[in-house]
């Protein structure tokens, strides 16, 4: 008799029943669900195909590796029984110093509207996704995944929901993802265009039937396999399990492309979104997006991945080291005097080596044919200067001349002239921060649709308000979920979704980045850009320059300069008052005093009142200097107008 074996789901349970081919599922109240062991094989097929697909990305990965841990003599050619084997360390100084670059240049986010009433939420989470991303430990991500694609060619972050943190609340998770685990269709090249993704992660079996039961004698050897890395360490994995995230798009009832999800372990599915009826229709994620943010260093056609500065570098390496090695074999041999003995030359040849030994025996009469020195030739300088030569050309393909990290050539000894000889050398760095800085764009992106879908509870946040003072506030998604539009002449007008931009600037900028920006601001203070009275020729100025944060520094200006022209008019209607109780009274008294008090604040004095100035009025001097004299006319002039 035939037998059937089905996923079934209960409201308490889910599991596998065994049924004669004969019975009705409908007699034992079960419902078939949709991902079963059959799917579940169909995927894994699929997966083997794209794993095939990236077997040369995956060896290039493992080899790079080993050029980074400086075992690259592993992965060169070289002759047998050599001894010398010099690992110069030009290639892995390059990486180092171009990860110091993006660590210099860590980015923020500050998130913009589109819509005029989006302001308020945009203010919030320009506020929130710091905190957010800090409680992710984003930089220690953002710091690995950097030195990842420097090696690799491509960087990968992965963005994911949590459910577990916060006592179970949930938040975003952010990681740093291998290449080795992520699996893919080939031949794309963006793995949104992916009919499939896959990602796999070795798990210890006993922490597996642990966390799911339903695994307790199932797990034997796995059925899949994943590249590993070649350790200095034994790694022993016949006791893990590979545990398979399949996330796949299909189109629901509604007509609508959503993201499914599914977790499993050899044939044997854990969790599936489409066997569970919340999410059935709606999928994992509401962007329906594969959480999987790529950072590509230098792109290549055909493919979501790129290559690094090893791929670059390591073949001039692999010869700086080889003419390294036949140097140091020359200086080994010429440091050391060798000598040919006759065999019946007479001479105790362990007497003779043994430098400490003051006497040596001889057998009969020596002659200069019982024992010569091993005449050896002296290398060219040729060969030094080719290895010069080899070093300059890595630095020269790799963009790490001895300017970027403080070494100067040609006489600059200024310390302003060796900034700007960095700034000017460190373009690749710029141009690699720049792709850095889009992919954290997605990144937040998503981090904003995971906030619009999960966040319903109210949460609290310690954020920094004004002039980094501390702030507490509350939010949730409530703001930025669909929102109904009412409506517009008898016509529905359905929901509107908040939409935001994402600008995004460096947190930590460079020392020399800070440098000119405080050198800036200086000779900005030195020229009178901030004094009220010269408000409209700074703000002339400033339309024609460009730098950071110069819409900033003009809306200071201009503040400045409109409430510099309130004062004045104030001052004015003070004066004309004065002036008339001075009138009535017979007495000079309260001009005198109000005067008084514009000198001693620091205030030009107000401008004429009634063709009179006030020095007429009052029949005081002033005792202005030509150079006061001229800016107070010329405000005078600005501020009221004829």
């Amino acid at each position: 008799m035939k037998t059937n074996e089905i996923n079934y789901e209960y409201p308490q349970r889910t599991g596998t029943l065994v049924l004669d081919g004969n019975d009705a599922l409908s007699a034992y109240g079960v419902v078939a669900q949709p991902i079963g062991r059959e799917a579940v094989q169909k995927a894994t097929q699929t997966l083997q195909k794209y794993k095939e697909g990236k077997a040369n990305l995956e060896a290039r990965i493992i080899g790079n590796e080993q050029w980074y841990k400086l075992r690259h003599w592993q992965q060169m050619s070289k002759s047998k029984g050599s001894s010398v084997e010099p690992v110069s360390a030009w290639l892995f100084n390059c990486i180092q110093n171009k990860h110091a670059d993006a660590m210099d240049n860590f980015p923020t986010p500050n998130i913009l509207p589109r819509e005029e009433g989006d302001k308020e939420e945009a203010r919030k989470l320009s506020s929130i996704i710091p905190v957010i991303l800090d409680q992710c430990d984003f930089e220690g991500v953002y710091d690995e995944t950097w030195l990842y694609k420097l090696k690799q060619g491509t960087g990968v972050y992965g963005v994911f929901w949590d459910a577990e943190k916060h006592g179970g609340l949930g938040d975003v998770s952010i990681k740093k993802m291998d290449l080795l685990s992520l699996f893919w269709e080939p031949g794309i090249t963006d793995i949104q265009d992916s009919k499939h993704m896959f990602s796999v992660e070795l798990w210890d079996n006993e922490t597996l039937v642990g966390t799911y039961s339903e695994l307790s004698g199932k797990l034997g050897s796995s059925t899949l396999t994943v590249e590993k890395y070649i350790y200095d360490d034994t790694v022993d994995t016949s006791d893990k399990s590979a545990v398979v995230d399949w996330y796949y798009r299909k189109t629901n009832s509604e007509g609508k492309v959503v993201l499914h999800y599914v977790k499993y372990v050899n044939d044997v599915v854990l969790y599936a979104t489409e066997n569970n009826e919340d999410t059935r229709e709606t999928g994992l994620y509401d962007h329906g997006k594969y959480p999987f943010v790529l950072d590509t260093l230098f792109r290549v056609e055909g493919t979501p991945c790129g290559f690094g500065y090893i791929d670059i570098g390591k073949s001039t390496q692999e010869y700086i080291d080889k003419v390294n090695q036949a140097i140091l074999k020359n200086t080994l041999v010429n440091a050391r005097p060798r000598f040919f003995i006759r065999n019946d030359g007479g001479v105790n040849e362990d007497e003779y080596a043994d430098a400490t030994n003051e006497l040596v025996h001889v057998e009969g009469n020596l002659d200069n044919n019982s024992i010569q020195p091993v005449q050896t030739s002296q290398l060219a300088g040729i060969y030094v200067t080719v290895l010069q030569e080899k070093i300059d050309e890595l630095k020269e393909t790799t963009g790490n001349r001895d300017v970027t990290q403080g070494g100067t050539s040609g006489g600059a000894t200024a310390a302003s002239a060796i900034a700007a000889m960095q700034e000017a050398g460190s373009k690749l760095s710029r141009d690699a921060q720049k792709s850095a800085y889009r992919a954290f764009r997605e990144i937040c992106n998503l981090v904003i649709e995971l906030i619009r879908q999960f966040y319903d509870l109210p949460r609290q946040f310690r954020i920094v308000g004004e002039r980094g003072a501390m702030e507490f506030v509350q939010y949730s998604n409530a703001g930025i979920r669909p929102q109904d539009q009412g409506a517009d002449f008898g016509v529905d007008m359905g929901l509107r979704l908040p939409v935001f931009d994402i600008e995004v600037s460096a947190q930590k900028a460079s020392p020399y980045s800070k440098l000119s920006q405080n050198e800036l601001a200086l000779q900005f203070y030195q020229l009178g850009f901030f004094n009220p009275q010269l408000s409209d020729q700074a703000l002339a100025v400033l339309d024609m320059m460009d730098f950071d944060r110069k819409d900033f520094v003009a809306q200071k200006i201009s503040e400045n300069g409109t409430m510099y022209q309130m004062i004045m008019l104030m001052q004015q209607q003070m004066m004309a008052l004065g002036q008339m109780v001075d009138q009535a009274r017979g007495t000079t008294e309260v001009t005198d005093s109000l005067m008084a008090q514009f000198s001693m604040q620091g205030q030009p004095m107000p401008q004429a009142v009634n063709g009179a100035s006030v020095s007429d009025i009052a029949g005081a001097d002033t005792g202005e200097s030509p150079v006061t004299e001229k800016a107070r006319r010329r405000t005078a002039e600005m501020t009221s107008p004829e």
